[in-house]
């Protein structure tokens, strides 16, 4: 029994440490009552006035699609790269589409980032 607890003990740790190393720009996501907490290899924010940015360096819209392949070959394991993509309130839907299309396109997962629901 007290094996389990240890693993437990661990994983607890290991959630802690990689929910701190999180990426994401402080400005008002969508809220979700989600609480799945996943890698983050690639991380695409995109804001309202239009700035798409990719692992918090500017990137040109033209040229998003380009950045995240060379982002995917660059990652050690292909197969477990996440794409998180985050979207400031107010933009388009279609541009968090387009993000989800190259990730689908490249076989790799994709998760929009929200903020946990007051409750």
């Amino acid at each position: 029994m007290s094996s389990l607890t240890d693993i437990i003990f661990l994983l607890l740790i290991f959630f802690m440490l990689t929910s701190s190393l999180v990426k994401i720009e402080p400005f008002e996501l969508p809220t979700s009552d989600a609480k799945t907490v996943a890698p983050q290899d690639i991380v695409v924010s995109i804001d309202r006035a239009g700035t798409w940015k990719l692992n918090s360096m500017t990137v040109k819209q033209s040229v998003i699609k380009r950045a995240i392949q060379d982002k995917i070959r660059e990652a050690a394991d292909r197969d477990a790269v996440t794409l998180t993509i985050v979207a400031e309130t107010g933009v388009p839907f279609t541009n968090v589409e387009r993000v989800m299309q190259i990730a689908a396109e490249n076989r790799v997962k994709a998760m929009i980032a929200t903020q946990p629901t007051a409750k």
